[in-house]
């Protein structure tokens, strides 16, 4: 019992910062929409850094999940 409270308490935890991150990623991303406003080049700078931070979160999960069991 006591592995399965401590499984469940890091998922929660887990969870709990992957959640924080979201909120982190969505309040800076408006400061940088606000901070870039009509300007061209700072558009496309934002855009390559969402980008490039798209790209590294998608390898992250490609990379983290595990492969479907066969059957």
């Amino acid at each position: 019992m006591s592995a399965e409270l401590d499984a469940l308490t890091a998922q929660v935890q887990a969870n709990t910062d992957a959640e924080q991150s979201a909120i982190t990623l969505l309040t800076n991303l408006h400061a940088m929409l606000e901070a870039a406003g009509t300007d061209p080049a700072k558009l496309s700078a934002l855009k390559d850094t969402l980008k490039n931070s798209s790209d590294a979160l998608a390898a992250a999960v490609v990379a983290n999940t595990p492969a479907a069991p066969t059957p």
